[in-house]
Order: C-alpha cells, then structure tokens, then sequence
C-alpha cells in the first residue's frame, strides 16, 4: 500500500496566465471538503501556537491603559464643561461662561501633552 508521490505544487499568483491554477478552491483541491477540519489527519496545527496572543510589553501596555485611562476621563470633564459654559452663557452670566472656555483650553492642553508625551507609542 505505497502511495504515489505527490507532484510538486505549481507557483501560485493571483491572475496567473496558467488557468489551472485559476481554478476556485473546490476545484484545485478536491480532496478537502466542506467538512474536513480537527478530524482531518493531514492537519497537524491548529492554532498560532503556544504563547500566541500573551503580551509582549506589559509595561508599554499598562502605560498606555493609564494614559487612555487619564484622557478619557479629561474628555468626560471636558463634555460636563461644556454643557455647564453652555447653559451659563445662555443665562447670560458671560464672566462665568469665559471661565469654563478657559477650562476647556486647558483640558484641551492636558490631552495635547499627554499625546505629545512619549512620541514612539503612536
């Protein structure tokens, strides 16, 4: 019960000028089917393998969670201020609205270094 060697697969590229090898897959590989998957013996791996997914940098990582952490939460203030300004404008209490525009700046300008902070994380 030898089996016959396998022919060597032809080079593959999309759009190739040989039609046998723009075949759909179906075609190409007849011997796999809808069904075939973990009960298949031809296939070995089933996954990226061990340590796939772990984190690499868990400190670059955990600074960058405080850092989102930090400007996420300057945007939440952000918005109340602007809601606050808003309705004291309305109100017509302009000293207190240019108050909460100076807030906004500034927030604005804490967002803006904690970007410029470290420059090799974007």
């Amino acid at each position: 019960m030898s089996q016959a060697p396998i022919p060597p697969r032809p080079e593959y590229r999309p759009g190739s000028a040989r039609r046998r090898l723009n075949r759909p897959v179906r075609e190409r590989y007849p011997q796999i089917r809808p069904t075939s998957g973990y009960g298949d013996p031809r296939v070995r791996h089933t996954g990226p393998g061990p340590g796939a997914g772990g984190e690499q940098e868990p400190e670059r990582s955990s600074k960058l969670n405080a850092r989102i952490v930090l400007a996420l939460s300057v945007v939440v203030g952000q918005l109340w201020a602007l809601t606050v300004t808003v309705n004291v404008w309305m109100q017509g209490d302009t000293g207190t609205a240019w108050w909460g525009a100076g807030f906004l700046i500034l927030s604005f300008l804490v967002v803006l270094a904690l970007w410029l902070l470290d420059p090799k994380d974007r």
